[in-house]
């Protein structure tokens, strides 16, 4: 686009309003309908974005699709969907979300199902490929960046982190539902955006503003008061109907965070200023697939009620590699509980934690933790446990952990702690016990030039 046709685009094009549903995999399914609605109210271009990955989700997407090879995207798929998909493609409000995670195609696939079944014309659903690194292709590029770390490596998935161009193209190209894996979590409104006004791909200011518009966006509730509330010092009217954040993007990229009207939570400077540092390492250089985002010079300004005017935020040339996620399995995980109560309860969970501890010596770090007394600041020697004193805690319940390569021995602690109802210290009851894989997670670069990202159209059959 030349200069003076984005001039003109920019004088002529009209807001665009970015909802957010969903901020991690297990987020409420009830809070996309109350988005959709203020969508829908307010008229004009809009866009509903799901985030649903974490660093491991995609890793465990991978393993349920190993025994499930139609599996491998969000499991609440149609929870998060089918209460609002019609509404959608009659407002005209497009879908961009993440949920595809390992099987991106079979999201698409389970969309067209979901339509079907509300009997509703078959939506245009596109999907974005090219983050998926496990095959054998790419290993050997996987190898040289990792070195000697990625050695005898079981891999269970090795995914980059796309950005927005390809969410951007198949959007131009029409698509009503964009069905991603792994791409960064701003670039799922970034992708809308960069469509929507038709920016240069290096006009790495606007690029950087509607990149942190979508960092507001991508923890869900996050900015309007999920995560935020400490009683009597940061309150938050109407925490258990949230609403969850719209981004009003306008077309220099600047935005004005909002809620659904009548929506419980609150965005103001403070949650705004919480949700914008978050998880960044560098305010002067935030790392995206698309851009360098400086935030160094960032002004947060409270507008109106729950309206928040993002502006000052500054752009650079995006980084010449994309980070990858390479997950791994690192043995098993057992982990067993089990309560006491009256008195010297404290005493009598210390002397459980003391005979699982002999018993199941050479085994590995035995984690135990008192839920009550030592947990949260515990660490895993027990070191900070033991330079406590026996208390009087009168409601305990122990919880031990080991990790172990072998399942089998991995296994003993779920006997040995259910061997405590009989051979434990008295009283003790309510046990729980748990086993299941545990995974490691490598991170490397690679040349975005060898991570190429494209989209192509699913219909109802998969083709």
């Amino acid at each position: 686009m030349d200069k003076q046709m984005q001039e003109t685009t920019e004088m002529t094009a009209p807001l665009l309003r970015i909802g957010c549903a969903a901020g991690f995999s297990g987020d409420r399914t009830d809070a996309a309908a109350p988005v959709v609605e203020a969508l829908a109210a307010a008229g004009g271009p809009a866009v509903l974005i799901f985030e649903t990955l974490a660093e491991r989700t995609l890793a465990l997407a991978q393993l349920a699709r190993r025994t499930d090879p139609e599996g491998g995207y969000e499991p609440l798929l149609d929870e998060l969907l089918r209460p609002v998909l019609q509404r959608c493609l009659a407002a005209g409000i497009r879908i961009v979300s993440n949920f595809g995670a390992a099987n991106p195609v079979g999201a698409a696939r389970r969309i067209h199902g979901i339509a079907r079944e509300l009997g509703l014309q078959a939506p245009r659903i596109a999907v974005v490929e090219g983050d998926d690194l496990s095959g054998e292709a790419q290993r050997a590029a996987l190898a040289a960046t990792l070195g000697p770390e990625g050695e005898g490596l079981q891999m269970v998935s090795a995914n980059a982190y796309l950005g927005a161009e390809a969410i951007a193209d198949a959007l131009s190209a029409g698509a009503q539902i964009v069905v991603c894996g792994r791409v960064a979590d701003p670039s799922l409104a970034l992708g809308p955006a960069l469509a929507h006004f038709g920016w240069a791909r290096d006009d790495w200011d606007r690029i950087a503003r509607a990149t942190m518009a979508g960092h507001l966006l991508e923890c869900g509730s996050q900015v309007s008061g999920g995560y935020y509330a400490d009683p009597g010092f940061k309150d938050v009217p109407g925490l258990a109907r949230l609403g969850y954040p719209i981004a009003e993007i306008e077309a220099d990229g600047c935005c004005t965070i909002t809620k659904p009207p009548g929506s419980g939570g609150r965005v103001d400077e403070h949650t705004v200023k919480e949700q914008l540092l978050y998880e960044v390492h560098d305010p002067a250089a935030y790392l995206t697939p698309d851009v360098t985002a400086d935030i160094s010079q960032a002004r947060v300004v409270q507008v109106g009620a729950d309206r928040v005017r993002l502006e000052g935020v500054r752009g650079h040339a995006r980084p010449a590699g994309l980070k990858v996620n390479v997950c791994h399995e690192t043995g098993w995980l057992a982990e067993g509980e089990i309560s006491y109560a009256g008195a010297r309860a404290e005493a009598r969970a210390r002397l459980a934690a003391e005979v699982l501890g002999e018993r199941l010596a050479g085994l590995g770090l035995l984690r135990a933790d008192l839920i009550g007394v030592a947990s949260v600041f515990g660490d895993d020697a027990g070191r900070w446990l033991a330079a406590q004193p026996v208390g009087e805690a009168r409601d305990v319940r122990l919880r031990v952990a080991l990790n172990h390569a072998e399942r089998a021995s991995a296994e003993r602690l779920v006997r040995e702690v259910t061997a405590l109802y009989c051979c434990g210290p008295a009283g003790g009851g309510g046990v729980r016990t748990s086993l299941r894989p545990r995974l490691g997670t490598l991170s490397c670069l690679l040349p975005r030039e060898q991570v190429p990202a494209s989209f192509r159209f699913i219909d109802g059959e998969g083709a």
